[in-house]
């Protein structure tokens, strides 16, 4: 089971990735690397939240 902590970070480093595909297939008009950017960022989104919860139940 991950900490809380490597949740957190790996959820962040999804999201930043998620948004460079996102980005990248904006500018190069490919709407499947743009959706999985897309995709990425939502699941570093859960992960991130995930990582939230096992912080707070911690506490």
């Amino acid at each position: 089971m991950s900490s809380a902590k490597d949740d957190k970070t790996n959820g962040t480093a999804d999201k930043a990735a998620g948004k460079v595909k996102e980005a990248a297939g904006k500018v190069t008009g490919n709407d499947k690397t743009e959706a999985k950017g897309k995709a990425q960022q939502a699941k570093g989104e859960g992960q991130k939240a995930k990582g939230d919860l096992k912080d707070s139940i911690k506490k």
